[in-house]
């Protein structure tokens, strides 16, 4: 393609995908910068190479490889190594090899180093020493992998990409990565543009295999690089190493290995590895991930088969394999919430100083809304506090101010603060208006409140009395009895979809947010039996979540031993 334009994010959905053109030039980010440089431990690499198939017994000599980061060259000898086997294998000459590898580094000295060890490999291999050093300068390249990629397809593109958040690269720099790579959203880490750089070079049934942090599986940024994945590749394995030693340092990430290839969808092995994984042999353990045997498993390995994989946009749960499966045995049997509930959240004010209040007589009583706060649900009910909403709105839309003399005073002398406001500043004649719209008529309807930010999943029920507050997350249903659902939600299934759905914050506190809540799986109300709900209510009632749990295993068809399995409990 002559032009790095395109369209985000549908240009990037189709099975062929073109790499960039030329792009203005713009200071480097140089891997020498802490948070970029994490090395990786010989046996991962091989371990990783072996996953991808880049093995001596294949003819690598007439297939590139590619790695995008050298750093050290922990990846590059164990590749030259590998490359030279597979040749002498062939019987071919070592200068056939000229395209076969190239490696991108942009610090020179790090790109002097690489070039180095890869001469010294090829002479320790028996390589003439003219020959060593034409292979080393052919394959070693100066160079920003996501600026300068070679327009040829690739076979092989494996390493470990660095970790640099968008905050910390200079701007203009960040902008080009943003203009060339479309699937870099929101606050995302320079690894996603890396792995959408080596997915549109890969060439049909190429391979990207890459040691990366996993966040961006579950989080927000990802969403734009799971959908390009999910629409054109395969997810061929997922390996998490977060309680394994894979770094020569300790790094504050939580590592996978993904072999994703470009061919349609396939089943996909999950897998975990902890500390123990590294005294089994390489090659034999890629072997053992990918057999079909349970049984032949070592210690510190746990895999599952998932026939298909996730669809879209959506977060990938990927924690243990256990609880993957599990997930994905429910998602299978039982529809999400939102199919027999509505989720959504409560009204953000964009000042909340001005909007709230605990004074029944600063405006006229019908500008006042009974209002909800998280600090209000305590002991499984909500005990108001006597906040309400300064409410701009009614059923039709905004009151006019002049009808409401103490309101139009009140926000008068607020309207330097408001007019600051996003929302005040692209409605400039609407500029009292809160972020969100008033629905008056879910204040009048029972629903179920969930605080957004908590350790454990928590419903309290509201009959109609209150409005939510931006920090409470509310579930109304026509179909359900919102105590039964309550009961339901309060046991350990219902934690464990968030679990696997959410991200923990720093201190352990989950998310309760609605793309999560709207996940999780719930039978067809009709289908719970009088006495389950019965149960269920009972327990919803007392806060007795064992009860809960009992009742909502027998009507998952799951074992106590499985949830607690799946839970790494």
């Amino acid at each position: 393609m002559a032009d790095h334009h395109f369209t985000p994010p549908v240009a990037t959905r189709g099975i062929q995908l073109p790499l960039i053109g030329s792009l203005p030039r713009v200071s480097p980010v140089l891997p020498t910068e802490p948070k970029g440089v994490v090395y990786t431990k010989r046996w991962v690499v091989e371990l990783l190479l072996d996953l991808s198939g880049y093995c001596p017994d294949e003819n690598l000599v007439d297939r590139l490889a590619i790695e995008p980061a050298a750093g050290d060259g922990a990846f590059l000898g164990p590749m030259i190594e590998r490359l030279v086997a597979s040749c002498r294998k062939l019987g071919r000459s070592l200068s056939d090899c000229r395209h076969s590898l190239i490696t991108y580094e942009l610090d020179e000295q790090s790109a002097y180093s690489a070039r180095a060890a890869a001469h010294n490999t090829l002479i320790q291999h028996g390589a003439d020493n003219t020959l060593a050093r034409q292979l080393a300068d052919a394959w070693v390249r100066q160079q920003d992998y996501l600026l300068e990629t070679d327009h040829r397809q690739a076979d092989f593109i494996v390493g470990n990409p660095p970790y640099v958040r968008l905050e910390d690269i200079p701007e203009e720099t960040a902008s080009v990565y943003r203009m060339a790579y479309p699937t870099m959203r929101g606050r995302a880490d320079l690894y996603v543009a890396f792995f959408e750089a080596a997915l549109r070079q890969l060439r049909e049934s190429g391979v990207c295999a890459f040691i990366c942090a996993d966040r961006w599986m579950r989080n927000q940024y990802g969403a734009e690089l799971r959908q390009l994945i999910t629409s054109a590749f395969s997810v061929e394995l997922l390996l998490s190493m977060h309680h394994a030693d894979a770094f020569h340092d300790e790094v504050d990430a939580y590592p996978a290995i993904t072999i994703i290839r470009h061919a349609p969808s396939r089943s996909t092995i999950v897998a975990s590895a902890d500390h123990r994984a590294e005294q089994v042999q390489p090659d034999q353990l890629a072997i053992t991930l990918k057999t079909h045997n349970q049984t032949a498993l070592p210690q510190g390995i746990r895999r599952t088969v998932l026939p298909t994989w996730f669809t879209g946009s959506a977060p990938w749960p990927c924690h243990s394999p256990e609880q993957l499966a599990l997930l994905r045995q429910l998602e299978d049997q039982f529809p999400p919430l939102e199919m027999s509930a509505k989720v959504g959240i409560g009204v953000a004010t964009g000042n909340d100083r001005v909007y709230i209040t605990t004074d029944p007589e600063l405006v006229e009583e019908s500008r006042l809304l009974k209002l909800a706060l998280a600090k209000d649900l305590t002991d499984g009910t909500v005990r108001w506090s006597g906040h309400y909403l300064v409410n701009p709105w009614n059923d039709e839309g905004l009151v006019n101010l002049r009808a409401y003399p103490k309101l139009h005073a009140y926000y008068e002398r607020h309207s330097v603060a408001l007019k600051q406001r996003h929302t005040a500043k692209t409605n400039t004649d609407k500029w009292y208006k809160t972020i969100d719209r008033v629905n008056h008529a879910l204040t009048r309807t029972p629903k179920l409140y969930i605080p957004d930010i908590k350790n454990t999943l928590e419903p309290v029920l509201d009959h109609g009395e209150t409005y939510p507050h931006h920090n409470l997350y509310f579930i109304q249903s026509d179909e359900w009895d919102l105590e039964v659902l309550g009961g339901l939600l309060l046991s350990k299934i219902g934690q464990f979809f968030i679990e696997s759905y959410g991200i923990r914050m720093r201190g352990g506190y989950l998310r309760f947010q609605a793309q999560y809540l709207r996940r999780i799986r719930v039978p067809v109300p009709q289908t719970v039996s009088n006495i389950q709900s019965y149960e269920l209510k009972k327990a919803f009632h007392l806060r007795d979540k064992p009860r809960a749990t009992q009742v909502a295993l027998d009507i998952y068809g799951i074992t106590a031993c499985m949830m607690e399995t799946a839970l790494e409990h």
